[in-house]
């Protein structure tokens, strides 16, 4: 069970989506928001693709991070921001299909910091298969962390 300590978490988060820059160029789509946790989708391309014809070790560490990164998002303040410390991935299958299904979650809240998991499946026709898991801490900052930032 979390805490949110900002109730509009959904619109606020909406709005970073669109100055996701580099989630957009991977085509990564974050489509559910709940409390403490997130999940997307991403349509695979040739570009996500490593030298064998498989989905790259580092897409699939991006969605992890994406999902898990959001999660925590979701029970913080209006007025603090939240940033990788930590992230550990295993890989367990190969990615081999049409799409990455992902999903991450709040495993432990705090104050300065958020411990997150993230799962990635592969979607291959009616196939799918866990084919990462990671750990996070993620970061929060506080207001005063990000004006000083800023000058």
């Amino acid at each position: 069970m979390v805490k949110v300590f900002n109730q509009n978490y959904k619109a606020r988060i909406e709005k970073f989506l669109e100055r996701q820059h580099f989630m957009k160029l991977v085509g990564f789509d974050l489509n559910v928001i709940d409390e403490g946790r997130t999940e997307g989708w991403l349509e695979l391309r040739e570009e996500h693709q490593q030298q064998t014809g498989l989905v790259h070790g580092g897409v699939t560490a991006t969605v992890a991070d994406i999902v898990a990164g959001f999660s925590a998002y979701t029970v913080v303040a209006e007025d603090q921001h939240v940033v990788t410390g930590e992230i550990k991935i295993s890989y367990f299958a190969p990615g081999r299909g049409q799409k990455l299904y992902a999903k991450g979650w709040v495993v432990k809240q705090g104050k300065k910091m958020n411990f997150c998991e993230a799962e990635v499946w592969c979607i291959d026709g009616e196939k799918r298969t866990l084919i990462a898991k990671a750990t996070t801490t993620m970061v929060t900052l506080f207001s005063e962390d990000v004006a000083k930032r800023k000058s």
